[in-house]
């Protein structure tokens, strides 16, 4: 089997770098701005082209008949991406986010409007073709932010696991993102779908909110063995094969018949290096698919996803930091690990 399906909320993302976050009713400067692809699936999709890895993909979701939507057409034909199975909803608005960035430093606040991403459902994921096409991984990101997906389902609880069953069904291995939010809906709608998610590939925050173990303290200090528990809760409520969980420190994977995870740091990006967070996640996710997919050792995938994440987080852009496989590992042996490798 060969080939990602990337299914999910597709998303336009202006980036706007201002020169500080204003108090409520004062004005702020916008540095400069641009426009990315943004969304999970979006963002992946374009990280593999960029890595250049050979793999098909298949890009799957919907959006309006727009600027945006015209957009993501034109940006996908130029990277030769299939986007067959994007369905254009003629009198829907494509989905995008106002990413305000500080700068120096990169951090972002979101300001998100989700246009035909409510309606994306069961009948726009053409899971009988995929299987016909033998493909091997089925992605889906960011749940918590398509509607349609959260609804109540009689047999699977939620809507999105009865999607995630089908394509398991249909011999895929599901790979499930989700999105960071303050409501907490995690319970209700992820809890759920766990059974159905063959590797969860998770930040901290997302950890913390579904499992319920305090992975940072009221000092933002990190636990390790925190993130252990975690890992172990998602096992417990169904995940059937890997839990990775990744944040600004590093990456840790645990597999479900092993004992011990990999935690493996982040590399060690200069300050002046750092421009902006937005798609980082996205970006490691990327180079976990890759792992997933081509059957490498679990150290050799964290560590493509560091790189594709610190590859990212010093571009303005979402993904035109990532170049070519062989470039991307590079900034491993360019920049080093700010810490050691360790099990546990």
């Amino acid at each position: 089997m060969v080939g990602i399906a990337c299914a999910g909320h597709w998303v336009v993302d202006h980036i706007k770098f201002i020169d500080h976050w204003p108090k409520q009713s004062e004005l702020c400067n916008i540095k400069s701005e641009l426009l990315s692809n943004g969304g999970a699936p979006f963002n992946i999709i374009v990280n593999l082209a960029n890595l250049d890895v050979n793999i098909p993909t298949y890009g799957i979701g919907c959006i309006g008949n727009d600027v945006g939507g015209r957009y993501i057409k034109r940006l996908c034909k130029a990277k030769k991406i299939n986007i067959n199975f994007l369905h254009t909803i003629k009198k829907g608005l494509t989905a995008y986010t106002d990413v305000m960035t500080l700068r120096p430093g990169g951090t972002r606040t979101m300001f998100h409007f989700r246009g035909v991403n409510r309606i994306f459902a069961r009948r726009h994921i053409p899971i009988k073709k995929l299987q016909d096409k033998q493909v091997k991984l089925f992605y889906l990101g960011h749940l918590l932010l398509m509607d349609a997906l959260e609804k109540h389902d009689a047999k699977y609880d939620i809507a999105a696991g009865r999607v995630l069953h089908d394509a398991q069904q249909a011999g895929m291995e599901t790979v499930v993102d989700i999105a960071t939010e303050s409501a907490n809906r995690y319970h209700k709608i992820v809890i759920p779908i766990l059974p159905y998610i063959d590797h969860f590939v998770i930040n901290e925050l997302e950890a913390q909110k579904t499992s319920g173990h305090k992975i940072r303290d009221e000092q933002h200090k990190l636990s390790l063995e925190e993130i252990k528990h975690a890992a172990l809760f998602l096992f417990k409520h169904g995940v059937k094969k890997n839990v990775v969980i990744h944040m600004p420190e590093g990456s840790y994977w645990l597999t479900k018949e092993k004992p011990h995870g990999v935690w493996c740091p982040s590399l060690a990006i200069p300050k002046h290096l750092f421009i902006a967070a937005c798609g980082a996640g996205d970006a490691f996710c990327t180079g976990i698919l890759v792992g997933l997919h081509e059957q490498w050792p679990q150290l050799k995938a964290q560590q493509l996803a560091t790189a594709c994440a610190a590859a990212t987080i010093s571009s303005p852009h979402n993904s035109d930091g990532i170049k070519s496989l062989q470039k991307t590992l590079k900034l491993i042996d360019e920049f080093g690990l700010r810490d050691k490798l360790r099990k546990f």
